[in-house]
Formats: C-alpha cells, structure tokens, sequence
C-alpha cells in the first residue's frame, strides 16, 4: 500500500468522511506514531500507528451492504435512548465498522446502504450525485391531479425548493379513504416525502423506500441484508 493523505485513510477506513476527517485532524483529535498531527499534507500507510481520540485506526477491508431496514429501527451505529439500530441487525460476518449512508426514519422502512468506505458514502450524498430514491407511501385522501402536478414540478417546503418528482397513484381505498402513492426523488432533505405530502394535504400514514438508484430489496425480507456485488458497487462509482 502506497502512502495516501492522513484524511482519505481516515476516510477509506470508515471514521468519517474527508472533509470531517480534516476537522479531526485540525482540531487535534488524531495521533501518528504517538504525535498530534493538525496538519493535512502528512501521508501515511497501514505501517503507522494512528489513533482517533485514543482508538487505534486500522485499513479495513471496504465493506459495501445493502439491507431492508424494518420500522422501529434508528439508521444509526448508535443511540443515546437505547433505541435498536441498524448495525444491530447486522450478524458477526461484518466485522467492518460500517455505518449506514443517508438515514431512513425510525418509522419508515426499506432500502439502506451501509458502508464503511468513506470516500463512497460521501459521494453518494453528496447534492450533485442525483441517486433517484423511490419510495410508496400509504397517504390520506386521494391526490387531484393539481397536487400530483405540485409534487412533479418541484415545491417550496420550509427552507428549501424540491427537485421535480416522479409521481404515480397505485392504487385507492375508498373505504379507508386512503391512497398508495409511488414517488421518485433524488434529494434526501429530512423528512423531505413526509413533508411533500403533508404540504399538499394527504400526511403520510406509511412509508417505504423501494429502490435506490438501480437497487431493490429483491430476494431480502425485513431485517435481513446482502453484500453489494462488485458490479453495483462499480456502477455505483460511475455515477460520479
């Protein structure tokens, strides 16, 4: 292994994306072979001793997953209200500290991608990436054609203006006077399906993201997870 900047080891070994990896160099949190280093042009290799706040950094083998995360589950590593996440899903085949990219809300599930390659979970997040994201959502009412039109040419939320979306009406229940809506984004504002809904008047009773870019849950039930092949792994870093 070649010597590599001390931020995209940090990245490529899971601890956080290179841009935050440079703020925990620059505020002092990383150690090399027993030094504090604060500045970014050192390089380093699986030779060094590097410590994060105290922990030893090793280069992990890249890890890429995709799991059908269930609801009641935080799309975290961690969580201060003893909450169940993700990574406990996971069995002891994953050795890799991985951690999920993007999150899905506690009450929604679907697809999750979890990693521990730093450099590739930055780049799937990042704005200009423009993964489509699909997602059914059971909402209240029936969508007219002048909302559906709204949720397709992109609207004002609180602080932000969605992208245009896709939107397609599955199916009605006029008993329960509910509609099952299929929609297509490929921006990852919190709560951002939820929002759109409930800013047209139809609040979202159920949610699941169905698909990730050319991704589905095919062959997985909930709570159980597979290993990205090379080629979708591959595909995925074309889309830069």
């Amino acid at each position: 292994m070649e010597k590599v900047r001390l931020q995209k080891f940090m990245a490529d070994a899971g601890v956080a994306s290179r841009r935050k990896s440079e703020q925990l160099i620059a505020e002092g949190h990383v150690v090399v072979n027993g030094k504090t280093v604060r500045e970014m042009g050192i390089k380093v290799d699986h030779h060094d001793k590097i410590e994060v706040d105290g922990m030893p950094l090793h280069s992990e083998k890249k890890r890429y997953i995709l799991l059908y995360k269930p609801r009641g589950v935080i799309s975290a590593v961690k969580d201060d209200k003893g909450r169940k996440v993700v990574t406990d899903l996971l069995e002891d085949d994953v050795e890799e500290r991985v951690y999920p990219i993007g999150r899905l809300d506690y009450d929604t599930s679907g697809l999750l991608l979890l990693t521990n390659d730093g450099e590739f979970a930055n780049q799937l997040m990042h704005p200009r990436y423009h993964v489509d994201k699909t997602y059914v959502a059971k909402v209240q009412g029936f969508l007219s054609i002048e909302e559906i039109q709204k949720l397709e040419h992109g609207m004002k939320l609180k602080d932000y203006k969605t992208s245009p979306a896709k939107v397609h009406i599955m199916s009605k229940d006029t008993k329960k006077n509910t509609s099952l809506v299929k929609i297509v984004i490929h921006e990852g504002h919190n709560h951002q399906v939820k929002n759109m809904f409930a800013a047209v008047g139809h609040p979202v009773e159920k949610l699941a993201r169905e698909k990730y870019g050319f991704l589905t849950l095919d062959g997985l039930v909930s709570g159980k997870y597979r290993n990205l092949t090379r080629l979708e792994v591959a595909q995925l870093k074309e889309r830069r």
